[in-house]
């Protein structure tokens, strides 16, 4: 498990002041959050740090740049965001506490608030980790996929910088933003008693684009076809393992273009081949299997590469 040296300075001590307050009898939604500090800038959207005046912690708070704060397919996209998080109720999300808008109407949702860094910084620095500690985060994603795919949710954008790291060994997918559901999959008892999602609910994508990141995307993927189901994302879990190995991801290319096009028809060599380092055979075997260009020909679940990547790998250098 990788672990911190120590908690960021901005878990404070718990006080009386802080815990025996009154609580307002009416208040403006609007007037919740102080103390705005951004903290991280997507594509289209804002991740900032914030106060709950009701109870008196430091949390995390999504809202789109303003820019696209009226655009109505990107509004829709972070409610979805939303939403998934907090249907998917699994130690690997972000608990997501509030969704809603502001006085300007614009959506907006805070999270828990969680230090660490991503598996992308952690690669940047791949001397100072080994092979274990790395494969337990992946292991923890592959179960977090697990749960999703059983719920019908397919994350579609898998890749380094959608993974993060807590001070304490927590691991946690992020960015659901681009969720497909697959209907097929849903369990229909029960349904709104367990509050899954339901077909309305995540409906909103680039229309005619393909959506994901490029290198990490699968075939299927980048020729945006509607069958596109859970075992795209075992294929970019692929990537992210074949990266690991060899330092490299396995698809080349310059410019997008380039990249799409040997997605689509390069077959990657064995990650053994790129580095002089050695590596387990099985590790090897699980990303060459994940990245077979047929959906078909790779793992048909999650849960068999969860079983895969359980196994004793390290006995097989």
């Amino acid at each position: 498990m990788i672990r911190f040296p120590e908690p960021p300075k901005e878990y404070r001590s718990v006080v009386l002041e802080e815990t025996d307050k009154s609580l307002l009898q009416k208040s403006d939604p609007n007037l919740r959050y102080v103390s705005f500090s951004t903290i991280a800038t997507g594509g289209k959207s804002l991740i900032k740090s914030c106060k709950d005046l009701h109870l008196s912690r430091f949390i995390c708070y999504k809202t789109l740049k303003p820019e696209f704060a009226g655009n109505k397919v990107e509004q829709q996209r972070l409610i979805r965001e939303a939403r998934v998080s907090a249907m998917l109720q699994h130690p690997n999300t972000i608990p997501t506490y509030e969704l809603g808008r502001d006085r300007k109407g614009n959506p907006y949702f805070t999270m828990k608030l969680v230090h660490g860094y991503t598996l992308r910084e952690l690669l940047d620095y791949r001397e100072r980790y080994d092979l274990t500690q790395l494969m337990q985060v992946i292991l923890q994603i592959a179960l977090c996929l697990a749960y999703a795919h059983k719920h019908g949710v397919v994350h579609r954008d898998i890749k380094p910088e959608n993974i993060l790291v807590g001070p304490y060994g927590e691991v946690l997918l992020l960015d659901w933003g681009l969720a497909k559901l697959l209907p097929d999959l849903i369990v229909k008892r029960n349904e709104e008693q367990s509050g899954l999602l339901t077909s309305d609910d995540l409906t909103a994508t680039r229309a005619g684009k393909p959506v994901g990141t490029p290198f990490y995307m699968s075939p299927e993927q980048v020729n945006q076809e509607s069958s596109i189901n859970h075992r795209t994302d075992i294929y970019s879990l692929g990537v992210v393992i074949y990266e690991i190995l060899c330092g490299e991801r396995p698809t080349r290319g310059e410019k997008i273009h380039e990249v799409i096009q040997n997605v689509l028809v390069d077959i990657p060599e064995k990650p053994s081949s790129r580095t002089e380092s050695e590596m387990p055979r099985l590790l090897e075997k699980i990303a060459m299997r994940c990245l077979e260009k047929i959906p078909e020909a790779r793992f048909q679940s999650m849960d068999e590469v969860v079983k895969m990547l359980q196994q004793d790998w390290g006995a097989n250098l």
